[in-house]
């Protein structure tokens, strides 16, 4: 990651924690590329200064008084949306408001794992400082395109030139439909994503039909204990199953699994049908745990799968070592998502650059692409 150190970040900080806001300070301002421009005591606070200060990212704490993180989260991005990196707690109750702070407009997270007084913050020093580094970069035009588009807009695919519109969002979930056999199994779908994929996931999943006919396996970046709280509330979104992938259990057709965070996700012949494979033994690939590399290097032992696949916003290149292995075993199609739309053009860019990408797609696109391939 390249930066230039000439030009300072200015990061606005919002806890109603004395120590966490000097901890913060601290550990931001010790970067030569982050400046610390004021701090927030609450929530208004926090709106107001947002508003007067214009800073390049903002970290903000959900559990805050006079008005909560989550509601300053949603003024900010009504006002003048700005990157803001959320500071949650490991609970459930934490983890479900992180999965919506990503609804409204957040573009990452950082685990506070002391609780709202975090007395061992510094371990995370390093995660904080890039998390922050790498939000200052993101252009919240991806998140929030110009209002101005009242209307619906024309969805773009640039290789293709066609029209695609995405379905409605309903909250119907489907009941399940029993293992399916081998024989029965002519393809899965892949979708790997990092920084930015919740909300790029949502649009793809509310996309497909509750009979799309193949299951769906996904990786996205995210430490344990947020994985559960994501899949729960995609499944109340859309049409298909949606749910955190368990050791063991046999893959279902119209369901959608999300790999837990620390555990790398793998696929095994079991039977007559295919079973979820969850593995924290192997270490972390290039930082992470579950790894896209994996995921699709597991589904590379299974040639007679073809795979329809999906590499979307996160920084790095996690997927192009696998997809490239996948590539050679297996008969795949890969829609690497657009600059235009990909919050982070890390992942996707690496699978374009690399020759890997049948086609490059907006998100919006992404859903109804994969359900035309594998339903022809």
């Amino acid at each position: 990651m390249t930066l230039d150190v000439n030009v300072s970040k200015r990061v606005l900080i919002a806890d109603d924690s004395a120590f966490m806001r000097k901890l913060i300070s601290e550990i931001i301002s010790s970067h030569p590329s982050l400046e610390v421009v004021d701090t927030a005591r609450n929530g208004q606070e926090a709106v107001d200064k947002a508003r007067l200060l214009k800073p390049d990212v903002m970290t903000l704490d959900i559990e805050m008084p006079v008005l909560d993180g989550l509601g300053a989260l949603q003024l900010i991005m009504k006002d003048n949306p700005l990157p803001v990196v959320m500071l949650s707690s490991t609970t459930k109750e934490g983890a479900e408001n992180t999965i919506r702070a990503m609804e409204y407009g957040a573009v990452d997270f950082i685990t506070k794992p002391g609780g709202a007084i975090s007395l061992n913050l510094r371990d995370s020093e390093k995660v904080i400082i890039e998390k922050v580094l790498d939000a200052s970069k993101i252009d919240m035009l991806k998140i929030f395109p110009r209002r101005a588009a009242a209307a619906p807009s024309i969805p773009s695919v640039t290789t293709t030139g066609t029209k695609l519109t995405s379905s409605s969002k309903r909250s119907i979930v489907p009941p399940t439909e029993g293992a399916l056999p081998r024989s029965a199994v002519k393809q899965f779908m892949v979708i790997g994503t990092s920084t930015g994929g919740p909300r790029a996931l949502q649009q793809v999943l509310v996309s497909l039909p509750k009979d799309i006919g193949v299951p769906i396996l996904i990786v996205q970046h995210m430490p344990a204990g947020f994985t559960k709280s994501l899949a729960d509330r995609l499944n109340s979104l859309c049409e298909i199953s949606v749910k955190e992938a368990e050791n063991g259990e046999l893959i279902e057709k119209n369901t959608a699994y999300i790999a837990p965070g620390g555990k790398h996700l793998k696929v095994a012949r079991v039977g007559v049908s295919y079973a979820i494979r969850l593995d924290d033994q192997d270490a972390p690939r290039m930082g992470h745990r579950p790894a896209v590399d994996v995921l699709l290097e597991s589904v590379s032992e299974l040639p007679e799968l073809q795979f329809a696949t999906a590499i979307m916003t996160g920084m790095g290149h996690d997927g192009l070592q696998g997809m490239k292995i996948l590539k050679e075993k297996c008969k795949v199609f890969t829609i690497a998502e657009s600059e235009e739309t990909a919050v982070v053009y890390g992942m996707p860019r690496a699978i374009q650059e690399a020759g890997l990408a049948d086609i490059s797609a907006n998100v919006q696109d992404i859903g109804k692409l994969l359900t035309e391939h594998v339903k022809y």
